[in-house]
């Protein structure tokens, strides 16, 4: 049986980079706060703690990166759907202000997507200056202002009025936010309307869909952005050039081959498959391009 007085297997990484520099705390029953301290660059971060179980290494998914490019870490775990809302969260952050923690550092970066990217949007209000990174974000499932967004059936419970309730207004603070998004999707849309402020830069990641975030992972742009936003060296071009990588990417070829065809354009359909055949070995492209012309690749 195991000693109750025991941390859990699974957060025993993360103690032992705590015991070094750093920090690991319970917030209430639900949260806990990571820190690992390198030099005075800090990337902020929000995630499921079932997920971070499944990983081998059993620490947060951009703890490798932060530790290569010697950034401290501060990443926000949820046991659920939470949406990081809980007194337990907020008293965390009020603290970390009170203390002047965030403005110790010379540079802060929130990042987040989804459900992650409201509270990386709505925390960031304790941090004035940061720089924020939010992908497909939501504004708030406040049923008067999103009662059209239909996902998050659970979360719908939650109250999101109050403190650091709504995300847009939280990033006054923020320097920059940079706001990647699809804007064919169209919940995902319509919540970065919401967001519209003079600080905020809408970065369009067209036919990515709901897995917007999985395909830049996939694209292996994700950890670049948010580099350039730790080096102050994010803009809309920097973005228009990673974002090229699109080109050689299965998930958005698919995405836009699959779009020409329910659109009925055979002609797009047939310039896409060449475009794709052309560069990179794609048998679906091949075949297609086959049904379309007759031709063969």
């Amino acid at each position: 049986m195991s000693d109750p007085s025991e941390p859990p297997d699974w957060q025993r990484p993360m103690l032992e980079i705590a015991e070094g520099d750093g920090d690991f705390l319970p917030l209430g029953e639900r949260h806990y706060a990571f820190f690992a301290e390198e030099r005075p660059e800090l990337l902020v971060t929000f995630e499921d703690a079932a997920t971070l179980r499944e990983r081998e290494d059993k620490l947060p998914e951009h703890y490798p990166l932060a530790k290569a490019r010697g950034w401290s870490l501060l990443t926000i775990l949820a046991e659920g759907e939470t949406w990081w809302r809980d007194p337990a969260v907020f008293r965390y952050f009020d603290q970390l202000a009170d203390d002047g923690f965030l403005e110790d550092f010379d540079r802060v970066v929130f990042y987040g997507a989804g459900p992650a990217g409201y509270a990386a949007a709505a925390y960031s209000i304790t941090a004035p200056q940061a720089e924020l990174v939010l992908i497909a974000p939501r504004a708030t499932l406040d049923p008067s202002l999103a009662g059209w967004d239909e996902r998050h059936r659970i979360a719908r419970r939650i109250n999101f009025r109050g403190r650091y309730g709504y995300a847009p207004d939280m990033t006054e603070s923020a320097s920059r936010v940079w706001l990647i998004h699809d804007p064919l999707h169209q919940p995902d849309a319509m919540h970065a309307a919401l967001f519209q402020r003079p600080w905020v830069t809408p970065l369009h990641a067209r036919y990515t869909g709901e897995g917007t975030e999985d395909t830049l992972r996939e694209m292996k742009v994700l950890d670049r952005i948010i580099e350039a936003a730790m080096e102050g060296k994010m803009s809309a071009d920097r973005f228009s050039w990673l974002w090229r990588a699109r080109r050689s990417n299965g998930s958005y070829l698919r995405a836009i081959l699959a779009a020409a065809r329910l659109s009925g354009h055979p002609r797009r359909e047939i310039k896409i498959c060449r475009s794709v055949t052309a560069r990179l070995n794609a048998p679906r492209f091949a075949r297609r391009l086959a049904e379309l012309t007759g031709e063969t690749v």
